[in-house]
């Protein structure tokens, strides 16, 4: 049984399939970023799941992609927490943009694969290896036009009373805005940059909004320079996206990438569907 695995900050996705690629289960986790979580915490949400923990000795092969993985200090950590816990299983833990790559790209073609979702990256893809000009920082220095940059703007933009009356009532009915629960989710509870993340949704319904739409549009238009235009050749090669923030985006990015004459390839929501055709071809 192979295991195959895309995981973002906020959630991961789960497919286990035989050796002729029927899918044998499909589950849903919180996501496994090694970045901002412990050993324990990471088996604490495998133990969560029961398909995950049931079948963990079942498991031949895991092939894990994950956020927070672009370092071989968090592959080593994370493939050893893995290792432990799937025992029979042959790991592999590559960086989510694999992910993106495998299922966005054309075998041995050219692309930039960008991801937008809670966080944000962008690597380029010669057809066979993977090359990246930006190491990230993590998500409060980083993550361009990401779930949980959108969340940042929103928070301060009501906090600082710049938010539109019709948007702020509204904002305060979906959300709890208590200053000491929204502090205690940023400097306390893990996963901040997943917590920053769960306002994007409010952006995105209300992107028609001149608010909203300033953040997007600056948002993106940054993620194309400090990210995209890394690449000397960005403009001869498509950009394939995956990620929510891309996906329900599509237009306004679209749009944006036109201005600067890029060419839009693949966007898709979740890469899980395309990894199942790329392992049973590859492996």
């Amino acid at each position: 049984m192979k295991l195959l695995v895309d995981s973002g900050s906020t959630k991961a996705d789960w497919i286990a399939i035989d050796d002729n690629g029927k899918v044998l289960f499909t589950t849903q986790s919180l996501g496994l970023n090694p970045e901002v979580l412990s050993k324990d915490e990471i088996i604490e949400r495998l133990n969560d799941k029961f398909d995950i923990s049931h079948n963990k000795n079942k498991a031949t092969h895991l092939f894990f992609y994950g956020a927070g993985c672009g370092t071989d200090r968090m592959k080593n950590f994370l493939t050893e927490v893995f290792q432990g816990y799937f025992s029979n299983a042959n790991v592999v833990v590559h960086e989510d943009t694999y992910a993106a790559v495998y299922a966005t790209t054309p075998k041995n073609q050219e692309a930039i694969v960008c991801i937008l979702g809670t966080g944000s990256n962008c690597s380029y893809f010669d057809g066979k290896v993977l090359h990246q000009k930006v190491q990230s920082l993590g998500y409060i220095c980083m993550d361009d036009c990401s779930g949980n940059r959108f969340g940042r703007h929103l928070l301060r933009g009501y906090s600082f009373n710049k938010m539109p009356d019709d948007l702020k009532k509204e904002f305060e009915e979906e959300y709890n805005l208590d200053p000491d629960y929204i502090k205690n989710n940023l400097y306390k509870e893990p996963n901040p940059n997943a917590y920053l993340a769960t306002f994007a949704k409010f952006l995105i319904k209300h992107k028609e909004a001149d608010f909203c739409k300033k953040y997007i549009n600056m948002e993106l238009d940054d993620f194309v320079e400090n990210y995209i235009k890394q690449f000397d050749n960005y403009q001869t090669v498509p950009v394939h996206f995956v990620g929510s923030i891309a996906f329900y985006l599509k237009d306004e990015l679209q749009e944006v990438l036109t201005q600067h004459g890029i060419q839009l390839g693949n966007v898709l929501r979740r890469p899980i569907d395309g990894l199942i055709a790329y392992h049973i071809l590859n492996n």
